[in-house]
């Protein structure tokens, strides 16, 4: 069973700088998708970013020039990062990270993140 943790979210000024983390273990393919969505109130949930086993990363247009995303693999554990800088007020939003291997799609129980201006 994938179990999916993030950390790292909290308050912090307009033009500063989050780093995001996520641990997803129980990881068995070989091929798999590690990603960050985030949904802000009264809106949809969107993609941030996502990499994947080869790491190949997509943004979301939303984090293009201001996301990074980076995986480290350790056995059967998936660790994600995300370093977001020049945060503005519209990046708040509680941010899961997901898991997708086989036909299967794990959710990590999400991270706030709030940015004042």
């Amino acid at each position: 069973q994938v179990q999916v943790v993030e950390s790292g979210g909290g308050l912090v000024q307009a033009g500063g700088s989050l780093s995001l983390s996520c641990a997803a273990s129980g990881i068995s393919a070989r091929f798999n998708v590690v990603a960050w969505y985030r949904q802000a109130t009264g809106k949809e949930r969107e993609l941030v970013g996502s990499i994947d086993s080869v790491g190949l990363t997509i943004y979301g247009d939303s984090a293009k020039g201001r996301f990074t995303i980076s995986r480290d693999n350790v056995e059967n554990t998936v660790y994600l990062q995300m370093q977001m800088n020049d945060l503005q007020s519209e990046d708040t939003a509680v941010y899961y990270c997901n898991v997708k291997e086989w036909d299967y799609v794990y959710w990590g129980q999400g991270t706030q993140v709030t940015v004042s201006s």
